[in-house]
């Protein structure tokens, strides 16, 4: 027997699974002053704090999308939710930075889990380019809103609660997103003929950790140093090895030559692009707000609102513009748009800055963000036939993901590189050698150094390096958003040589009524 069921509740289901995955993308980021202070993190353990969650998820998720083909789509959702709930309850008790490190890891593998399947499930319910742009375009307007309303959710949280609280959270409300995907979403028959490929797993997670774990510890390290050129020698390495294994294999986990399709690459390019900028602006910006500014948690999160209304305009708008006007134009609008934003923060950036001035730059990236990322998605999943549609949601994400990861690892190792070069030469020489050792640590650190010195007296000198961290680390983040904004360049550059005004045809694959959707197989 089979059960007719309601797509808008379908989309409803599916978005809130989004939602939830896509928000703790940055919910933690407004933590790490609190982290700072209480679990004594250091820059680099807060960069791994984001970046672990993102770095498995991302390392992840063509085996999940793999999986859920051949598995069953819905069950991999039901269980990706019950792992990322479970391991985030699990988070909010743990003591030490390497601890929470270590849940956030477990956290994204159960995001891995959950995440290409919403994508994959969608389009399997939503087959007419129309309808699919407009229910992709609500797919990236949640994603890109659960971003950006994830320092507002920690704020509040933090506002009231300790840091556990936004771990603790989680949990509920996954369990939730459960109960809806099980009542109203429907299940594809799997395909039992298609093979797993333990070797592209190995291979590509394995290029990811050596790429992302090299950038962020090149600050420390040094970028010329041994350590960092054979980190980066390592990736390389690991990549060809994927791309030959994928090539050679007779069931690839990822068909590489689809990247042949230029709608497809340029494509997965800009999306890669667009979430390098979203996820660097969200880690640097957060912390720009809570230190130099002086808002609180939940006051940073509530300024960031400007980014979550113009993504949800960009995205709605942009893909139903792509469908009438062509993916070209809107995608490298919406990067140009992203790119004009970075250079103007760049130029402008200063602790007395006008928030009205922040605002409109913010609603600049938003629009921009949208109109890149949506209808880059759409371009993505219009070039791959629906029956692969698990493996191309998972490129997707997998695009997104090493973006958003690479962005906190590249921004962030530019800051800090910047940052500690900045502050050694703007430090007092009264300083002690044991306190600016502290104060290169993190603008975080440093304030603490100031107070201290304030409190024991020594009112000048900590005010002394309280001017000097603030000088370094606007240093830092201007320098690097001189970098987001290059790339940015870039991807806009690509987008206009590369992508397609429109797709010359649709893959030929089948509709939501030739697919076996059973009630049984929800049960």
């Amino acid at each position: 027997m089979t059960r007719t069921r309601s797509k808008p509740l379908i989309l409803v289901a599916l978005l809130a699974a989004s939602f939830l995955i896509n928000l703790d993308t940055t919910l933690v980021n407004v933590a790490l002053p609190a982290l700072t202070r209480e679990l004594a993190a250091t820059t680099s353990q807060l960069q791994w704090v984001v970046d672990a969650y993102n770095l498995v998820f991302a390392a992840f998720l063509l085996t999940a999308g793999s999986f859920s083909d051949r598995f069953g789509r819905k069950g991999m959702l039901v269980v990706g939710l019950v792992v990322f709930g479970a391991a985030s309850v699990i988070g909010g008790y743990v003591g030490t930075a390497d601890h929470l490190i270590a849940t956030r890891a477990v956290m994204g593998l159960g995001a891995a889990m959950t995440f290409p399947a919403t994508l994959s499930l969608l389009t399997g319910v939503f087959t007419g380019r129309k309808e699919r742009a407009l229910a992709i375009g609500l797919w990236g307007a949640t994603a890109g809103v659960a971003i950006a309303l994830g320092p507002i959710v920690g704020g509040a949280l933090l506002a009231h609660y300790s840091w556990s609280s936004i771990f603790f959270v989680l949990g509920p409300v996954a369990a939730a997103v459960i109960v809806l995907v099980l009542l109203f979403v429907p299940r594809a028959a799997p395909d039992r003929a298609h093979r797993l490929d333990p070797l592209g797993l190995v291979l590509s997670a394995g290029f990811m950790a050596a790429l992302i774990y090299t950038v962020i510890e090149a600050p420390d390290r040094g970028w010329n140093s041994a350590f960092t050129l054979t980190g980066f020698a390592v990736s390389l390495v690991l990549l060809v090895a994927f791309i030959v294994g994928e090539r050679r294999t007779s069931a690839p986990m990822l068909d590489v030559r689809l990247f042949r399709n230029m709608r497809f690459s340029a494509a997965s390019a800009a999306v890669t692009i667009s979430f390098f900028t979203l996820l660097g602006f969200i880690f640097l910006m957060t912390q720009f707000f809570q230190f130099i500014r002086g808002y609180s948690a939940l006051s940073a999160g509530v300024h960031l609102l400007p980014v979550a209304t113009a993504v949800a305009v960009g995205s709605t708008l942009g893909t139903r513009l792509a469908v009438r006007l062509g993916n070209k134009l809107i995608v490298t609008t919406g990067l140009v748009l992203m790119a004009v934003f970075y250079f103007w923060v760049a130029r402008d950036l200063d602790a007395s800055l006008s928030y009205g001035v922040i605002a409109v730059q913010m609603v600049v990236y938003g629009l921009g963000m949208g109109l890149t990322s949506a209808p880059a998605t759409e371009a993505i999943m219009g070039a791959i036939p629906r029956a692969k549609a698990g493996v191309g949601s998972a490129v997707n994400d997998s695009t997104r993901l090493l973006g958003g990861t690479l962005g906190v690892a590249v921004m962030g190792s530019v800051y800090a590189s910047l940052y500690a070069s900045k502050l050694t030469a703007t430090l007092p020489s009264a300083l002690p050698a044991s306190l600016a050792a502290i104060a290169h640590q993190s603008i975080g650190a440093a304030f603490e150094v100031s107070a201290q010195l304030a409190a024991q007296g020594h009112g000048a000198l900590g005010a002394a390096v309280h001017a000097a961290s603030v000088i370094a680390f606007q240093h830092g983040l201007s320098v690097a958003c001189i970098v987001a904004g290059a790339v940015a360049v870039g991807g806009a550059l690509l987008s206009v040589l590369f992508i397609p005004a429109h797709p010359e045809a649709e893959p030929v694959a089948p509709r939501l009524e030739s697919v076996a959707w059973s009630e049984a197989s929800d049960r």
